[in-house]
């Protein structure tokens, strides 16, 4: 299972944001350069995290984008999901009942759903575990300690 470009443009460019989120709002084009990202990728990127109230804009020769939310309140999860929609390692986990139902007509005597649901649970609870402040932290090691234990 791969993440997405998108996905990990979109988290480093939050983390950007992250860092600069008490001095106001940052062009892409700052954004951009500083991450070595397309801007015109960026664009697209922004967006979806626009539309999804994770950041805001602000128009005009010193206008950017900023965090709609502190830091510590924008986990990682939320910007992946923002970027592609729920997380869902199989297609029978995805939708509702009856788009589960129609994508496999085996999902009630499935033996390996479980098993799915589990990786599901943890993927979402690792993303949602980890916030961006901490990704602008001091203590990047706060991280290793969260995702192995």
């Amino acid at each position: 299972m791969k993440l997405s470009a998108r996905v990990e443009y979109g988290v480093r460019a939050m983390s950007v944001l992250a860092l600069h989120d008490r001095s106001g709002p940052l062009s892409l084009r700052e954004i951009s350069r500083s991450e070595d990202i397309s801007f015109q990728f960026l664009e697209q990127i922004f967006l979806d995290l626009r539309r999804a109230g994770l950041v805001g804009s602000v128009r005009g020769a010193r206008g950017g984008y900023y965090l709609a939310r502190p830091p510590e309140q924008i986990n990682v999860g939320d910007i992946v999901r923002a970027l592609e929609g729920p997380i869902t390692p199989v297609n029978c986990l995805a939708g509702s009942a009856e788009e589960r139902e129609s994508c496999c007509h085996r999902s009630e005597a499935c033996r390996t759903r479980h098993v799915w649901e589990k990786l599901r649970d943890r993927i979402n609870e690792v993303l949602d575990s980890v916030f961006l402040d901490e990704l602008i932290g001091p203590k990047p090691e706060r991280l290793v300690e969260q995702v192995g234990s």
